[in-house]
């Protein structure tokens, strides 16, 4: 359902019947490190139910590229000097977020899956392409 900056890929069942694999939710946690630093967090699995959920009504085969899933503080620091649109306390800090791409459709398409999931936080970045997906308050921003 995932492939990365790095050319990795990841598609895999994640849950079954109620229960979380929790061997694969390791492999997600590596998958969606901060490539910068190579480092990882365990990923709230809330979000990948929201990316699942969202790829799903897409009705894609297509996985999505990861651009961003767990960010360390010094790569959150870095993005914000260079970009207004980082926030200080990013959900990609806690594992909670992720900023993703699909080649087949648009970030208005996505965002209108991600919000009908009504589980998170949603936001447009159309300049960039990609969409951000979080397990926070539901909210949107962007267009």
């Amino acid at each position: 359902m995932y492939s990365g900056r790095t050319g990795e890929s990841i598609d895999t069942i994640y849950w079954i019947e109620g229960e979380y694999i929790s061997e694969v939710l390791k492999e997600i946690n590596y998958f969606m490190r901060d490539w910068r630093t190579d480092q990882s967090k365990s990923m709230d699995a809330r979000t990948v139910d929201i990316m699942a959920a969202s790829h799903n009504l897409l009705d894609v085969n297509e996985p999505y590229m990861l651009l961003s899933g767990y960010r360390s503080p010094q790569t959150n620091a870095m993005l914000r000097r260079r970009s207004r649109g980082v926030a200080k306390n990013s959900l990609h800090l806690k594992g909670q977020a992720a900023d993703l791409r699909l080649k087949s459709r648009s970030v208005n398409q996505m965002a209108k899956a991600a919000a009908a999931c009504a589980a998170g936080g949603v936001g447009s970045y159309s300049k960039s392409n990609f969409v951000h997906m979080d397990c926070g308050a539901v909210r949107s921003w962007g267009r």
